[in-house]
């Protein structure tokens, strides 16, 4: 079981999302907040798997709230929610390491599969927003980096930029999930990157097709 802290200033739309989500027995709230300050002291407080955040709050903003949990706890997952499909919040969000950026319109079905995706590895993204941030992530450098990646480490680098779990790129390339995890850590290392997140713009930036 997933343990959920929904991080949201209006409170008739915290029940919302608490009342969608606990319809999956997978998932359990155990937490709310009003802001990111008030988000960073129920993390202290509770063991948290999944943050539901929300971007514009009073006191500390959501952007400002994933960039410190993520310094803190690099293992949770963080999921965007807002109202507003920017793309400069939905870049800043994933550089700070946010793991799926959903509109508050989505509904229960995707905000479940939202959260079950970001824990199999991957990056949901809702389908506005990636209208908005791709064009942005595929303005390329000119000269294509020479990367230190042998043929497999490049082929699962792709994988990740087209938004693939784990379970999706050991089917497709024939090996254990285990395998796929263990070349993930080597890549990031290689690259000098610190998650998946960083490694899927990493790839749609740089074109690794």
């Amino acid at each position: 079981m997933w343990n959920v802290l929904i991080v949201e200033d209006q409170s008739i739309v915290r029940q919302g999302l608490k009342l969608m989500l606990q319809q999956d027995e997978q998932i359990r709230v155990v937490a709310e907040a009003e802001n990111g300050e008030e988000a960073i002291k129920k993390m202290e407080a509770h063991v948290i798997d999944v943050v539901l955040m929300d971007i514009r709050m009073p006191v500390m903003n959501g952007l400002e709230a994933t960039r410190k949990i993520k310094e803190r706890w690099p293992n949770v997952k963080i999921l965007i929610l807002t109202t507003f499909n920017d793309d400069e919040y939905a870049i800043q969000a994933l550089k700070y390491g946010a793991n799926a950026f959903l509109l508050k319109t989505s509904d229960q079905k995707a905000l479940i599969h939202a959260v079950h995706s970001c824990f199999q590895g991957g990056l949901p993204i809702h389908e506005e927003v990636v209208a908005k941030v791709m064009p942005r992530l595929l303005h390329k450098v000119e000269k294509k980096l020479e990367l230190p990646l042998s043929a497999r480490e490049l082929d699962i680098t792709r994988l990740v930029g087209e938004g693939k779990t784990n379970k999706e790129i050991a089917d497709e390339l024939f090996l254990s999930i285990g395998t796929v995890k263990n070349h993930i850590t080597q890549i990031l290392h290689k690259l000098e990157l610190r998650d998946r997140t960083q490694l899927a713009i990493f790839a749609v930036k740089n074109d690794i097709t």
